[in-house]
Protein backbone atom coordinates (compact mmCIF):
# COMPACT_ATOMS: atom_id res chain seq x y z
CA UNK A 1 0.00 0.00 0.00
CA UNK A 2 1.31 3.44 -0.88
CA UNK A 3 1.59 6.18 1.80
CA UNK A 4 -0.58 9.24 1.23
CA UNK A 5 1.30 12.01 -0.61
CA UNK A 6 0.88 14.55 2.23
CA UNK A 7 2.32 12.14 4.81
CA UNK A 8 5.33 11.47 2.58
CA UNK A 9 5.86 15.21 2.03
CA UNK A 10 5.62 15.90 5.76
CA UNK A 11 8.13 13.15 6.52
CA UNK A 12 10.57 14.52 3.93
CA UNK A 13 10.16 18.06 5.27
CA UNK A 14 10.95 16.93 8.83
CA UNK A 15 13.98 14.95 7.66
CA UNK A 16 15.28 17.96 5.70
CA UNK A 17 14.81 20.25 8.71
CA UNK A 18 16.70 17.87 10.99
CA UNK A 19 19.52 17.43 8.48
CA UNK A 20 19.91 21.18 7.99
CA UNK A 21 20.02 21.85 11.74
CA UNK A 22 22.89 19.37 12.09
CA UNK A 23 24.71 20.87 9.10
CA UNK A 24 24.60 24.35 10.63
CA UNK A 25 25.65 23.29 14.13
CA UNK A 26 29.23 24.49 13.75
CA UNK A 27 30.65 26.18 16.85
CA UNK A 28 31.27 29.91 16.52
CA UNK A 29 33.43 31.96 18.86
CA UNK A 30 31.01 34.13 20.84
CA UNK A 31 33.49 35.93 23.13
CA UNK A 32 36.94 35.74 24.64
CA UNK A 33 38.65 36.92 27.81
CA UNK A 34 40.79 38.82 27.10
CA UNK A 35 38.84 40.21 24.16
CA UNK A 36 40.34 40.12 20.66
CA UNK A 37 42.78 43.03 20.16
CA UNK A 38 42.60 44.01 23.87
CA UNK A 39 45.50 45.46 25.85
CA UNK A 40 45.56 43.85 29.30
CA UNK A 41 47.65 43.00 32.34
CA UNK A 42 49.00 39.46 32.16
CA UNK A 43 45.98 37.13 32.34
CA UNK A 44 46.26 33.98 34.45
CA UNK A 45 43.97 32.24 31.96
CA UNK A 46 42.36 32.86 28.59
CA UNK A 47 38.75 31.82 28.07
CA UNK A 48 37.08 31.23 24.72
CA UNK A 49 33.28 30.93 24.74
CA UNK A 50 31.56 29.21 21.82
CA UNK A 51 27.99 28.92 20.54
CA UNK A 52 27.94 25.12 20.87
CA UNK A 53 29.05 22.54 23.43
CA UNK A 54 32.61 21.49 22.58
CA UNK A 55 34.02 18.01 22.21
CA UNK A 56 37.10 18.71 24.34
CA UNK A 57 38.86 15.57 23.10
CA UNK A 58 39.00 17.05 19.58
CA UNK A 59 39.19 20.78 20.38
CA UNK A 60 42.34 22.64 21.33
CA UNK A 61 44.46 25.77 21.15
CA UNK A 62 48.01 27.03 20.90
CA UNK A 63 49.24 30.17 22.63
CA UNK A 64 51.88 32.01 20.58
CA UNK A 65 53.94 35.08 21.49
CA UNK A 66 54.08 37.15 18.32
CA UNK A 67 56.00 40.21 19.48
CA UNK A 68 58.15 41.50 22.32
CA UNK A 69 58.80 45.17 23.15
CA UNK A 70 62.18 46.31 21.78
CA UNK A 71 62.55 43.28 19.50
CA UNK A 72 61.22 44.21 16.06
CA UNK A 73 62.25 40.89 14.51
CA UNK A 74 60.79 38.65 17.22
CA UNK A 75 59.79 35.37 15.57
CA UNK A 76 56.48 33.82 16.72
CA UNK A 77 57.17 31.53 19.67
CA UNK A 78 54.81 28.90 21.09
CA UNK A 79 54.13 29.42 24.80
CA UNK A 80 53.63 26.42 27.08
CA UNK A 81 50.01 26.31 28.20
CA UNK A 82 47.40 23.82 29.38
CA UNK A 83 44.15 23.68 27.39
CA UNK A 84 41.07 22.37 29.15
CA UNK A 85 37.31 22.57 29.30
CA UNK A 86 35.39 24.22 32.10
CA UNK A 87 32.14 23.71 33.99
CA UNK A 88 30.49 25.33 30.96
CA UNK A 89 30.79 22.86 28.04
CA UNK A 90 30.88 25.82 25.61
CA UNK A 91 34.05 27.27 27.16
CA UNK A 92 37.69 26.42 26.43
CA UNK A 93 40.32 27.54 28.98
CA UNK A 94 43.97 28.15 28.10
CA UNK A 95 46.22 28.44 31.18
CA UNK A 96 49.82 29.58 30.53
CA UNK A 97 52.45 27.50 32.36
CA UNK A 98 54.29 30.71 33.37
CA UNK A 99 53.09 34.30 33.83
CA UNK A 100 52.94 36.09 30.46
CA UNK A 101 55.55 38.80 29.95
CA UNK A 102 54.76 42.06 28.13
CA UNK A 103 54.29 41.55 24.41
CA UNK A 104 51.73 40.53 21.82
CA UNK A 105 50.08 37.13 21.80
CA UNK A 106 47.83 35.08 19.54
CA UNK A 107 45.62 32.14 20.45
CA UNK A 108 45.09 29.77 17.51
CA UNK A 109 42.06 27.64 18.35
CA UNK A 110 40.27 24.61 16.92
CA UNK A 111 36.72 23.92 18.07
CA UNK A 112 34.75 20.75 17.42
CA UNK A 113 31.12 20.29 18.45
CA UNK A 114 28.68 17.41 18.04
CA UNK A 115 28.73 17.63 14.23
CA UNK A 116 32.49 16.74 14.42
CA UNK A 117 33.41 19.41 11.84
CA UNK A 118 36.49 21.35 13.08
CA UNK A 119 36.34 25.14 12.96
CA UNK A 120 39.56 27.15 13.31
CA UNK A 121 40.24 30.75 14.25
CA UNK A 122 42.36 33.01 16.39
CA UNK A 123 42.32 36.00 18.69
CA UNK A 124 45.17 38.36 19.51
CA UNK A 125 45.89 40.51 22.56
CA UNK A 126 48.69 42.59 24.07
CA UNK A 127 50.09 42.20 27.58
CA UNK A 128 51.30 45.55 28.91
Amino acid sequence: MQAPRSLLQATLAIAAALASSVAFAHPKLVSSTPADKAEVSAPQKIELKFSEDLMTKFSGANLVMTGMPGMADHAPMKVAAKVSGSDDPKTMVITPAQPLVPGTYRVDWRAVSSDTHPINGNIAFTVK
